[in-house]
């Protein structure tokens, strides 16, 4: 840290100020950060379905609206939420000052709609805390190379409040979300999940990619890169103070930070997934190129793959994407049935992929071992298979999705943690 106050970023998310009365609420817990000696920065998202209803007039007017005026409407939601916050805190005695995107400023590049970001300056932010005042910045936006107002896709003020936490050099940043933390898996599928302590930036990055919805990809990725610590924490559930001593939510850390790597850390599903099946194409050089270059020109994103040959020498292709992806995709691939010359396309939306995750599998043998064994043992067939260094996941019927969950928790000793 690089000076002697702690200095701490603060997101909130759409459920923490779903309406007046949590946003003061927000504000009380702003202030207690405050009265303890913190130099404070907010970062906030829309108000709960304020985002889907400003989308829900753009759709309505148009189906194919201009993506500049669609960043321009939707942004409001945040702005919105930044000057009540702004106003709550002022009332109870907390200096404070709202801020758009543009303001900062947060620049990105010119992808309306899902925005990536380039630079934020911290200087005008850093004055403010250093006079006293709480910044409050509308999450989710910046500001183009033209001028205009970005967005950086849904669950962007994430992204946001890890930027802004790296651009001022913050000790922490801290979302508060309608969880209390990171579990082992999901505490509604199964009651023994337990609350992680601490998880590392890969760990938390693999599972938010397959289907933890707790941070947002892109987040973890950028405070992986910037080693900003990210805390995850429950708006509605008051713990110890934060400054010192043990914390209430999870973190989110480096590698090093934690003494006992465990096998495996959590466990992840995802509903949002399809399969489909290429059968009976000719077998030669190139046909995955001829099959997957035009899939990616169609923004279709492809995630799990297997081939298989069979003894006529034709060959099958197997992968998965998401749901909201799969009629692109069968349009894309009906349009190149002629030239790559295969027989039947089969597609499966009813569907689940489980993956589990942990840093200890890297000196660790066994673990895909134990996870076939133990869905081979509640007659849950794998229709595909994926892997990295940290996870392995496995594509199933999704009717056996719970059950699944649960086995693999206990059988990694998860029940226990």
């Amino acid at each position: 840290m690089p000076g002697s106050v702690p200095r701490i970023v603060m997101k909130f998310g759409g459920t923490s100020v779903g309406d007046l009365e949590r946003i003061k609420a927000v504000a009380e817990r702003v202030k207690k950060q405050k009265d303890a000696g913190c130099d404070v920065l907010v970062v906030v998202s829309a108000m709960a379905g304020e985002t889907n209803k400003l989308v829900g007039y753009c759709d309505a007017l148009s189906d194919l609206h201009d993506a500049r005026e669609y960043d321009s409407i939707v942004a409001t939601g945040e702005q919105v939420t930044s000057g009540l916050l702004a106003i709550a805190l002022q009332k109870i005695g907390v200096a404070a000052r709202s801020f758009a995107g543009w303001q900062v400023p947060i620049r990105t590049d010119s992808v309306h709609g899902k925005a990536s970001l380039d630079t934020i300056d911290g200087e005008r932010l850093l004055g403010c805390m250093a006079e006293g005042i709480v910044p409050v910045v509308a999450g989710f936006q910046g500001v183009g190379p033209d001028g205009r107002v970005t967005t950086l896709g849904r669950g962007g003020s994430d992204t946001s409040a890890v930027a802004l936490a790296a651009a001022i050099r913050a000790d922490r940043c801290d979302i508060y979300t309608d969880v209390d933390g990171i579990y082992t898996t999901d505490p509604r599928i199964v009651a023994k999940a337990r609350k992680l302590e601490k998880i590392t930036y890969e760990e938390m990055l693999e599972l938010a990619s397959v289907g933890a919805r707790v941070l947002q990809t892109r987040s973890v990725g950028l405070a992986m890169r910037e080693r900003v610590r990210v805390q995850v924490l429950s708006s509605f559930e008051d713990g110890p103070a934060l400054v010192e001593g043990e914390l209430p939510g999870s973190l989110v850390v480096d590698e090093d930070e934690i003494v006992e790597k465990k096998l495996v850390t959590g466990i992840a599903y995802s509903r949002d997934e399809a399969k489909l099946s290429v059968r009976r194409i000719p077998d030669r050089p190139g046909i995955a190129a001829a099959i997957f270059g035009p899939l990616s020109e169609a923004n279709v994103n492809v995630d799990m793959i297997v081939q298989s040959t069979g003894a006529d020498g034709t060959t099958n292709m197997t992968f998965t994407t998401s749901k909201s992806d799969l009629p692109r995709a069968i349009s894309t691939l009906e349009s190149m049935r002629h030239a790559v010359q295969y027989e039947e396309l089969a597609t499966d939306a009813d569907v689940v992929k489980i993956s589990v995750v942990g840093t200890g599998m890297r000196s660790h043998t066994g673990v895909a071992a134990t996870m076939f064994r133990t869905l081979s043992e509640r007659s849950i067939n794998i229709q595909v298979i994926s892997t990295s260094e940290i996870k392995v996941s496995v594509l199933v019927s999704a009717e056996y999705a719970e059950l699944a969950v649960r086995a693999l928790h206990t059988a990694y000793g998860l029940d226990d943690v």
